[in-house]
This record gives structure tokens, sequence and C-alpha cells, in this order.
């Protein structure tokens, strides 16, 4: 008997399409965010120790810094040809599951991340970054197929949450590795250089976690998302280019549609500040904040980052609530105006009880802006079969803006310092507002 798929807007296609935030969210978590950057400024013997890569001598913040922006640029070029090959053949799901696997993969080879072999191990760390946001790109793409309108908001938030909920498990796993390796079997010895190893090992079996928990719990999400209409179709020359062509045709329906289009243009500016902060935040921490000492720091950066995660849970049901309250525009005004806040509060903060502070506003708005920016698009769009073209359109500015944003943050990184690049991204949170607020209602669905 012939399997029957589940309809859409059914709790089975939802919860499968939401849990895989469950399985990927780890990666941002432990890897982008918290395990891996504590890991990477271990490496180095001081915080003005410069890294050699690529035939350039730098900081090792503003080299992770490029490699990042240079990852999102790869993804922004490269997902356009993709989703057109995806909905040629009809196969996004396999597209999908590609970049997953290559992000577990790159997660495992982290283990093996050595100065010595500084490009080899950054090309790991490009392709954990890679298939975490090029999934993404199809992952986005089936919300309004497996949801109706009325239930994006409440689902999209859901699957930030169930990702916030089992990052966080694994990262409490971590961190107990981490501090206590001899629980895990670690040799601690009886020097505190042995400990120091010990610890060291332990971060890296994390990376191997993180790139065994995305493989393996993704699998139910591919179990039951539909694979697409597969038209029998062999992708071509003239394919590689259908998602540019795609992508065209999309900006020119962009211009005949204000709300979208000026959407759009407020997403593009505040994204590429948010997404900035979430990638630096524990670099910053681990470099501006005066820690008493290493122990401390290494303990405090991922306590920081466990409690941005926990408030994320309640900041993505607060921001959907409040959606449904006062509508998604007004709600991403006052977010947006939250984070342009924290941005000049980033600039004095000292003390690891000021980072605290600051990391429960972080979480308070960061799911908030994540799920209710990607539902609010999705509101937006025209009635269209051809969701993988917008969400492709959607992405690839998403990318662009990180570009731009991490380019920007390096630059005034090696000039200056870390501290006035954050400030600087409070011009962007205040050009999104301003941007936010000439987005046209729609009398018949006000958002």
């Amino acid at each position: 008997m012939a399997k029957t798929a589940p309809i859409k807007g059914s709790k089975k296609l939802l919860n499968a399409w939401a849990f895989y935030d469950w399985a990927n969210s780890v990666y941002t978590l432990t890897i982008a965010s918290s395990i891996f950057p504590i890991f990477y400024s271990a490496l180095f013997s001081s915080k003005d120790e410069l890294v050699t890569a690529f035939g350039f001598e730098m900081k090792p913040t503003v080299l992770i810094e490029i490699i990042t922006a240079f990852t999102f640029l790869v993804v922004a070029v490269s997902s356009p040809i993709l989703s057109g090959i995806a909905d040629y053949v009809g196969n996004k799901k396999n597209f999908m599951k590609f970049f997953c696997y290559l992000g577990s993969l790159g997660c495992i080879g982290l283990y093996w991340f050595d100065l010595d072999y500084i490009h080899t191990s950054l090309l790991f760390y490009f392709m954990g970054l890679l298939g975490y946001w090029g999934s993404l790109v199809f992952y986005n793409s089936y919300l309004p197929d497996i949801a109706f309108e009325e239930q994006q908001d409440r689902i999209s938030a859901k699957g930030f949450s169930m990702g916030y909920i089992g990052s966080v498990l694994l990262l409490v796993l971590n961190l107990a590795m981490v501090m206590k390796p001899e629980w895990f079997g670690f040799d601690i010895g009886t020097t505190e250089k042995e400990l120091n190893m010990a610890k060291f090992e332990a971060m890296k079996i994390s990376f191997i976690t993180v790139g065994l928990w995305w493989a393996l719990f993704s699998q139910y999400t591919f179990a039951i998302l539909p694979k697409g209409v597969s038209n029998g179709h062999k992708v071509t020359k003239d394919v590689l280019l259908n998602g540019f062509k795609e992508l065209q045709s999309v900006w020119q329906q962009l211009r005949q549609d204000l709300r979208l289009k000026r959407y759009l243009e407020a997403f593009f500016v505040f994204s590429m500040a948010v997404q900035t902060i979430m990638l630096i935040a524990v670099y910053f921490g681990e470099k501006e904040i005066a820690w008493a000492d290493d122990d401390q720091k290494t303990t405090g950066l991922i306590i920081s980052i466990l409690v941005i995660q926990l408030v994320a849970i309640v900041g993505a049901v607060l921001t959907s609530r409040a959606s449904d309250r006062f509508g998604n525009i007004k709600t991403l005004i006052v977010v947006n105006a939250i984070w342009m806040c924290l941005c000049f509060y980033a600039y004095f903060m000292v003390t690891p009880t000021q980072f605290y502070i600051a990391a429960g506003f972080v979480g308070l708005v960061m799911g908030g802006v994540q799920a209710l920016a990607r539902s609010t698009y999705s509101k937006f769009l025209p009635e269209t079969e051809d969701t993988a073209s917008y969400f492709s359109f959607y992405d690839v500015a998403e990318k662009i803006g990180i570009v731009i944003g991490m380019v920007i943050f390096a630059i005034v990184d090696e000039k200056f310092n870390m501290r006035y690049a954050i400030l600087f991204l409070f011009l962007f949170f205040l050009i999104g507002i301003i941007l936010l607020f000439r987005v046209p209602r729609n009398e018949k669905t006000p958002v």
C-alpha cells in the first residue's frame, strides 16, 4: 500500500517541519555561539597574538569574521542556482539533505582544528557554516507549503522554540564535559596544564556530538516532509541559470508589490545587524569583558549563551502573541528598538554582570525577531506555488546583508576595536525602524 503524504496544515506535517530546528540549532549554539569561539580563542596565548592565513597577518577575530562573510557570500551566490534546480526537478528535500550532511561532517571535522593546518581547519568551519545556512534556504521555503497563513506565525515560533530547547540540552551536556571532564572518563592528570588539556579535548568531542545530533535528529523531518513534485526533468546547462532568472522575475514582481518590497528593504537592513551580533557575541564577550580568570570566562560565556537560549524560548512565544494583538510590523519596530538600545549598552559593558544582563535582553529579542521576520515575509507573499524562488530571494537578501555586516564589523574591528564595531551596528537598527514605518498596511490582512 502506498504511503499517504500528510496534508498541508496537519499536526504531523507541521511538527515534522518544526523538528528540523531541534536538529540543526545545536550548530548555532555550540559551534557558532559558544564552545567553538571559546576553543578558538584558547588556541592563542594572548589577546594581542596575530594569526597568519592566506598570506596575511591579522587578528584572530578578524580572520573568523572574514571566513564567515565569505561563506555567506557563497550561500548567496549558490542558493539561487540550487533553488532553480530544485524547482526544475522537484526535489528540494534532497538539497536540504545534502547541506544538512555537509554541515554535520564539517562539525565533526572541527575535532581536528589546528593552527598548524589553519587552511584545512578553516575548511571544516566553512563546511559547517555553509551546511547550516544552505539547508535553511530549502527549509524556510517549505513554510508556506506545509502551513496555512494563520498557522505560520505560531509554527515558525514553535520551530525556533524547539531549536532552543534541543540545543540547550546538548549544550548542558557539552558544558558538563568541559567543566567536569573527569565525569566523562577524560584523564585530568594532577597538574593544571593536564586539566586544561582535558577540557580542551572535551571541547573537541563536543563538536562531534553536534555533527551526530544534527544528522540523526534530522531523519524524522526528512521522513515526513514531501519531496516535491517530481517531473523527471534532467538538469541541463540552461537550468543552472534558472534560479537567477527566477530571482529576476521575483524582483520584477516586487516592483508591483510595494508592501513586500518595502518590508524586504527593512528586513535587509535590520537582519544585517541582528545576524552579525549573533555571530560575534561570544568573541566580543571573550575579548572585551574583564573576567577574573580563564575558568570564570569559560563558565561565564557558556552560562550567558544558556541564558540567551532559555530566555529566547519565552521571547519567541511573547513576540508571536504580540504580533497577534498588535500586528507584525509594530512588533518588529519595538523589537528593533530594543536591539538598538542593546548596541549602545554593549559599548559600555565591562563586567561579567553587565554581560549577563545584556544576554538576557538579547535572548528576549533574538528568537522573536527571527521567527517573526520569517513568518511576516511568508504572509506578505502573493498567491503562488513557486515559494522556493521567493524564499531564495529572501535568503539571498539576508546573506548579502550578513556579508556586508560582517565586512563592516571586521574593518572597524581591525582599525579600532570590537566596541566601536558593535556601536556602529546601532545605525542599522535605526534605519531598519525607519524603513519598517514605511511598510504600508493592508486593511484586508493587517500585519
